[in-house]
């Protein structure tokens, strides 16, 4: 047995087909076949089946899961063994957007700074697929905006309160009551579905049985804030994403009554016995900005 047939194993699982797998660890697909096959006549097997054109795990493929990310896990802290000492290596960081541009600046650049021989990768995503990605393995810490979290799989840090706010052009100073009595032709301006704050607020109006908007989705967070500005809607983000435009008088909080779920921001690694000197000076200095 072999180090790489298990990596190929885990990967074709977290990716979903040979063909991706080759991809992602730049091998041939005839290479993934053999490493698998190999693997197979080790374990007295077949790990994966076909069931109307699609991959399947068989039932030893299932059993041989846990076993596979323990022994890569072992392998992985193993190899770091001599650079114990040494912070350096990759930091892989899946963050939503919000949390990019109002939070992560001045700790990536102390982080940078402080441990120049780490390099550092930095994903967005919606929460859910941050925290997907954390536990396939994809990246090493995950960030989130999310009400308060129990994750049992996770080692989690709550940082801060996030304050979620509904916010107008400068010219709209009217209160969210308005919308809800005599109606509007604005937008609500949002990014992706699967943002949690989005999510939240489309929930409370159907909970509180108050009526729908015309939804316009957009790709980024300025991009959002440039078309609320202009007076084409309104948008629901967390305060410290329009923190400089609401004091420089470009946005205006839009004043309303509802009683919003209470927002934090979220720090997960997984949860295991051992951390890279990466992740572990990362979290440290994530902890400290609090």
């Amino acid at each position: 047995m072999e180090i790489r047939q298990f990596t190929t194993f885990r990967t074709i699982i977290d990716v979903g087909s040979y063909t991706n797998a080759a991809l992602k660890l730049g091998y041939t697909q005839s290479t993934i076949t053999s490493h698998i096959k190999a693997l197979e006549r080790e374990v007295g097997g077949e790990l994966f089946t076909y069931t109307k054109r699609e991959l399947k795990l068989t039932a030893l493929g299932k059993e041989l899961i846990p076993l596979t990310d323990e022994l890569l896990y072992t392998y992985k802290r193993i190899s770091h063994l001599k650079t114990h000492n040494k912070v350096s290596g990759e930091l892989k960081i899946a963050a939503p957007e919000s949390l990019t541009i109002s939070r992560l600046g001045p700790i990536l650049k102390k982080y940078s700074t402080k441990y120049p021989d780490v390099k550092v990768i930095l994903s967005n995503g919606t929460c859910g697929q941050n925290q997907t990605d954390l536990m396939s393995g994809d990246v090493d810490v995950a960030f989130m905006v999310w009400p308060k979290l129990e994750a049992d799989n996770f080692i989690h840090h709550e940082l801060h309160k996030e304050e979620i706010v509904l916010i107008t052009s400068p010219d709209k100073n009217q209160h969210f009551d308005d919308y809800k009595t005599n109606g509007t032709t604005d937008f609500f301006i949002t990014n992706e579905e699967g943002c949690s704050y989005r999510s939240m607020f489309e929930k409370y109006l159907a909970a509180h049985k108050l009526p729908k908007f015309q939804t316009m989705e957009l790709w980024s967070l300025e991009a959002i804030k440039q078309s609320v500005m202009s007076g084409l809607g309104f948008s629901v983000l967390p305060y410290i994403t329009v923190k400089n435009e609401v004091e420089k008088g470009l946005l205006n909080i839009l004043e309303h009554n509802e009683q919003f779920v209470p927002f934090y921001s979220h720090l997960l690694v997984k949860s295991k016995k051992w951390q890279s000197p990466a992740v572990e000076k990362f979290i440290e200095l994530t902890l400290e900005s609090v």
